[in-house]
């Protein structure tokens, strides 16, 4: 069984969670101990750590994150309905590429289950095991990074900086729209930049999403795998740092942005990375997570997208075409129409946000309508 790779949380921890109240997480969730594994059969969230830095040079060899679920499991649940457990954790294997496939596996027999898996662990090319979990699935797949770096160097030995390459290039090929949230174009060459615009992919640098947070909500909700970098947050508001990292998002919106995920109707999968004995330490690595559940139980169950007839319709007329928008009555968000060429005149519904339609009444084509329309093409 692909479960036994699985390590329980330690005696200390399971000590730890008697002196709770009864009503926190730590009481109320699943827990893998030694002694017993949870049923799975009405699990909708699994948390799952994993003891891996390698991917990155300059990273810890071993991370605990017994402090992690000490913060974890002393917080409270909101008006959840949705059961969570904490499957433990998985160690670093013999080689990197054995994590990779301990982490695929693991991803993809969850999936199989209709159970949504949260991996917290140290380098953010964990993100490619995770990536790797869908190719079961028979789906193209929609990858979105809260990461002050595009994550595309290809001259760096150093797979944390370069794993989104290998997701690009590496087949079988399922991915099909890639998005950074906040990238700081400090951290980043122009070549980088440049080749996101030319693959189409999206990238928003810090400044746009601070400055709108709105925005991120429609790319959330079109993504299947979320991948938080944690250095992504300032230093100063995550408490615990190895590297000083001046500037990026502070803790109230990156916990916005985890909510955000959660809500996604679409998102199947939540990682958080570049995690080390310092930063899980840190609270807000444990509100990040719970406000992602958050959202997960706040669910508007609009995707796959139901009848036409719980939409309301909105015609834009441009030069040489029309743009057509719906807004559901049930969350208030906004779709567009996109596709339809001579081949395939079938055409999809693509999140997007008030904004866009504001645009769009200002004779202004939506650049993520472009974009989608353009992969289409491609």
């Amino acid at each position: 069984m692909m479960y036994e790779i699985l390590k329980p949380v330690s005696a200390h921890l399971e000590e730890f969670v008697k002196t709770l109240p009864k009503h926190s997480l730590g009481k109320t969730m699943a827990i893998h101990t030694s002694t017993l594994f949870p049923e799975l059969e009405h699990i909708k969230i699994a948390i799952v750590t994993v003891n891996e830095g390698r991917g990155d040079l300059n990273h810890e060899a071993n991370i605990g994150f017994e402090t992690f679920r000490k913060n974890l499991y002393q917080l409270f649940p909101g008006n959840w309905t949705s059961k969570m457990v904490d499957l433990g954790m998985i160690e670093a294997g013999e080689t990197i590429e054995d994590t990779y496939v301990a982490v695929k596996m693991l991803v993809a027999d969850l999936l199989k289950r209709n159970i949504l898996p949260v991996v917290i662990g140290g380098s953010q090319d964990l993100t490619y095991g995770m990536y790797r979990g869908y190719d079961t699935q028979e789906q193209a797949v929609n990858l979105a990074c809260v990461d002050s770096k595009i994550d595309v160097v290809a001259d760096v030995d150093n797979p944390s900086e370069s794993f989104m390459t290998r997701i690009i290039m590496e087949a079988p090929t399922n991915l099909h729209n890639f998005s950074v949230v906040g990238y700081q174009t400090y951290f980043n060459s122009q070549e980088e930049i440049d080749l996101i615009d030319k693959m189409y992919f999206e990238a928003y640098r810090l400044g746009e999403i601070i400055s709108n947070m709105k925005l991120s909500e429609p790319i959330f909700r079109d993504s299947d795998l979320v991948s938080f970098d944690i250095n992504a947050t300032k230093s100063s508001d995550l408490g615990f740092y190895s590297h000083f990292q001046p500037n990026g998002f502070d803790g109230r919106e990156v916990c916005a942005l985890a909510r955000y995920a959660g809500l996604s109707d679409r998102v199947s999968s939540f990682g958080v990375f570049n995690i080390d004995s310092n930063s899980e330490k840190s609270l807000l690595l444990t509100q990040i997570l719970w406000y992602f559940v958050e959202g997960f139980n706040f669910r508007m169950n609009e995707y796959p997208y139901i009848s036409k007839s719980s939409y309301l319709k909105y015609i834009v007329p441009l030069e040489e075409q029309e743009l057509v928008f719906y807004k559901s009555d049930i969350s208030d968000r906004w779709w567009i129409e996109i596709g339809g060429t001579e081949q395939d005149d079938r055409k999809i519904l693509f999140p997007c946000s008030h904004d866009d339609y504001k645009q769009a009444l200002q004779s202004i084509v939506p650049e993520r309508w472009w974009r989608a329309n353009k992969k289409l093409l491609v």
